[in-house]
């Protein structure tokens, strides 16, 4: 059986579970009004599956897609995301090109990836449009998130982290696509600002389900998990401490809140936390229980001082930076709420029996003032940054070319594009 048909026949039978369906909250307000036709659109619904999941409508066809530019790279750089117009419905979208014969993943998890995200549908879950193999490539059909990763607003402008509110929503959202996946048994296992996506309407997607593991086996749903991923040296500093030990204590779904935390830093900070240490540093501080905090005018003191290097605090940005006045001068002018403070510290508990779920986080008083959604806040909040929205001065890819059009992500507004 080929791997589409492996696909078509998961996404057959999650079609037939009451399971299969958007899981919703009673604080998340939908949308009843009929979806749009131009992906792009402002004014499109936020549920991407209610847009662009008519699966019929993507088929394994080359001739119905015209590819653009490259907007990113993934898979260890032998995949690229194209940006491509699906000539049927001239709807804008992305298309991840895995060589196949120059990738050094096996082809097993790829496939597993797919068949994983065809059983899927949430909102907040990047879905698979269609997948299909041209010329010894995986291509993998996706919605175009036209502001990118949240690594991208970051490297893009906002160098030193976002605000507090667009840091909240972004949190709340990839909470939802969390609580969804851990209902469902699965661990994500890579929750970082790159895997965060954002749309053109400023609807927030997780994606990077490669080395998600199933917590049901044979029928089964189990307590903890032994498996470790595979392909995760990009991922050690998100990871929480009981997946990094690798021991007979295992771990289960509350690892990915302990990312959340990491992710919260990292989108505040600007840095992803433990940038600066090496990596068996970085282990031996988690293993001891380090957490890491937010930089800002309550922490900056311990964090630059010689005499509190060792209070088991990390600031998630860089030592170099750190010393820098101009750094300094940034975290004593700004202050983060308490309750920001608080759900990063409860996020990396290092014990998994007080570490909260994520239902339990969704209700945290970080979320509270949250009354709109995010569609309607995210936009104004990343100005002056805009969506790739106008590809029509875009260069055209020929057969071929995509090694070639690599080269174009230096001429985006976004630093390192999409990333999977």
């Amino acid at each position: 059986m080929s791997l589409l048909q492996q696909c078509a026949c998961a996404s057959s039978k999650t079609k037939e579970s009451p399971t299969a369906v958007p899981y919703s909250r009673k604080h998340q307000t939908t949308s009843a009004s009929p979806p749009q036709n131009d992906g792009l659109s402002q004014g499109e619904d936020n549920r991407i599956h209610s847009t662009m999941m008519s699966s019929g409508s993507f088929v394994p066809d080359t001739k119905h897609y015209e590819l653009y530019t490259v907007i990113g790279r993934g898979c260890n750089d032998t995949a690229g995301i194209i940006l491509t117009k699906h000539i049927p419905s001239s709807k804008h979208i992305a298309i991840k090109k895995t060589n196949l014969e120059s990738c050094d993943i096996d082809f097993s998890v790829l496939q597993n990836e797919v068949i994983l995200c065809r059983q899927l549908q949430h909102e907040k879950v990047l879905p698979i449009l269609t997948t299909f193999i041209h010329d010894h490539e995986l291509w993998t059909v996706m919605p175009l998130m036209a502001y990118g990763s949240c690594k991208d607003l970051i490297h893009a402008y906002f160098t030193n982290g976002l605000s507090e509110q667009a840091s909240s929503y972004i949190l709340r959202d990839t909470l939802l696509a969390l609580e969804y996946l851990h209902s469902k048994g699965i661990i994500h296992r890579s929750v970082r600002a790159s895997h965060i996506l954002v749309a053109a309407n400023g609807n927030v997607c997780l994606s990077g389900l490669r080395d998600a593991h199933s917590m049901i086996q044979r029928g089964r749903r189990l307590r903890i998990v032994h498996d470790y991923p595979q392909h995760f040296v990009r991922s050690l500093q998100w990871l929480a401490p009981e997946i990094l030990e690798q021991n007979l204590m295992g771990y289960d779904c509350l690892s990915d809140i302990y990312s959340v935390g990491i992710t919260a830093c990292e989108l505040a900070n600007g840095y992803a936390p433990f940038t600066d240490m090496p990596v068996t540093q970085m282990l031996l501080e988690k293993i001891n229980g380090t957490k890491p905090v937010l930089a800002d005018c309550t922490t900056i003191a311990d964090l630059v001082g010689e005499e509190n290097t060792n209070q088991g605090h990390d600031s998630g940005i860089d030592s170099e930076a750190t010393n820098s006045r101009e750094i300094t001068d940034l975290a004593n002018a700004r202050k983060f709420s308490h309750h920001f403070h608080n759900f990063v510290e409860i996020c990396l508990e290092k014990s998994l029996e007080t570490r909260p779920s994520a239902s339990t986080l969704l209700g945290h008083s970080f979320f509270k003032h949250l009354k709109k959604k995010t569609s309607e806040m995210l936009p104004s909040l990343i100005q002056p940054l805009s969506p790739l929205t106008d590809i029509s001065k875009l260069p055209k890819a020929q057969a071929g070319d995509v090694d070639d059009l690599a080269e174009d992500i230096n001429n985006m507004s976004m630093e390192e594009g999409w990333d999977f």
